[in-house]
């Protein structure tokens, strides 16, 4: 089971109630996009039905399982498809 750090249960679920951690987990174990920070963090960016079909990104620790926040990202444009001309 993924772990979670304390700032993601008492601020970003205190903030974002309608987030759900296993829609998080969906996102981190199935990413459109995966993209490592600066600092080691794991970025991961998933569509989520229950979200209205947004795009959710999720950011993990450098362990990429301990999810640290999560959050809608209304600016989030998917990277073009390999091989696809436009």
């Amino acid at each position: 089971m993924r772990e979670t750090t304390r700032y993601f249960v008492e601020q970003v679920l205190r903030k974002r109630p309608y987030l759900r951690i296993k829609w998080c987990r969906r996102v981190i174990d199935q990413p459109l996009m995966r993209e490592i920070q600066p600092d080691g963090c794991i970025r991961f960016w998933g569509i989520v039905p229950e979200l209205d079909g947004r795009t959710l990104r999720g950011v993990t620790l450098e362990d990429g399982r301990t999810i640290y926040n999560a959050f809608p990202d209304h600016g989030f444009v998917p990277p073009p498809e390999q091989g696809r001309t436009p």
